[in-house]
């Protein structure tokens, strides 16, 4: 298949459905549920760390509906017998159950007005934190699991160098995210330092007075966008080796912005 047509496949939503079932579902689920968050934002004038205390949940929401709507559109070029698996289902099952459970403890914390993130302040929170550390890193093996299956697939219909990417992009946000996360989690902090003023970007939210590992963090879990976008762009400019080539170097240079940019937020400073 030439990367025009594979191009044409790609927009095909048609099949979420039809090869992800479970991922389309839930995708649709958590942009639905924005909307009451956008309401109770609007009726509930309490704040936590100096933003509406419904602005988390509602973040969350719109990052996992676009992180499992990826894994639908995506999932189409994992082996067919993969897709049709039990054991395939049952690992879904329970990357969906992982990802509700995420979704129920951020909203529940924000109801209650305290925080879920880093709140070991009673054992029941610091159980939770637990048990949703545990879960996040659940959730995300999907990205590493869905690009080794994608990689070793030889009947994608996807031009190589395209392929290649999508692959690349799924296991390097596993491999990129976890030990970011992993050191949030540990510091019980996303600031390396403490802000005085409170200087944030706009929009994102990350610190302009230290480190702030939300950057990194937000770079590593969107590899399985970028890399397949430079992808997508070298096989329509490039013939096949070139265009391999240019998805390594991609693929390679993200992953050492992440890599830098990690370094730069543990050194306490900030992006900006």
């Amino acid at each position: 298949m030439t990367p025009t047509l594979a191009t044409a496949d790609m927009v095909g939503l048609s099949r979420l459905w039809a090869d992800a079932p479970a991922f389309a579902t839930l995708t649709l689920c958590l942009a639905l549920s924005t909307a009451p968050v956008l309401c109770a934002m609007a009726l509930d004038n309490r704040m936590f760390d100096g933003d509406s205390t419904w602005l988390k949940p509602l973040k969350f929401l719109i990052a996992l509906a676009i992180y499992t709507g990826t894994l639908a559109f995506f999932a189409r070029y994992l082996p067919a017998d993969w897709r049709a698996s039990p054991l395939w289902g049952g690992y879904v099952a329970a990357v969906s159950v992982c990802i509700v459970a995420e979704v129920i403890w951020i909203g529940g914390a924000a109801a209650l007005g305290t925080a879920s993130h880093f709140n070991i302040g009673s054992p029941f929170w610091n159980t939770a934190y637990g048990l949703m550390g545990l879960a996040a890193v659940v959730l995300t093996s999907a990205t590493l699991v869905m690009g080794i299956g994608i990689w070793f697939n030889a009947g994608t219909g996807l031009a190589p160098a395209l392929q290649l990417s999508i692959a690349l992009g799924l296991v390097l946000t596993c491999v990129l995210t976890i030990p970011v996360a992993s050191t949030m989690a540990a510091a019980l902090s996303h600031h390396v330092g403490t802000p005085i003023t409170g200087a944030r970007l706009a929009v994102l939210g990350w610190s302009r007075e230290v480190g702030d590992l939300r950057a990194p963090h937000f770079m590593a879990t969107h590899a399985l966008h970028a890399v397949p976008v430079a992808g997508w762009v070298a096989s329509r400019l490039l013939p096949g080796p070139q265009a391999t080539l240019a998805v390594l170097v991609a693929a390679a240079a993200y992953a050492l912005l992440v890599v830098l940019m990690f370094a730069q937020a543990l050194g306490g400073r900030p992006v900006i």
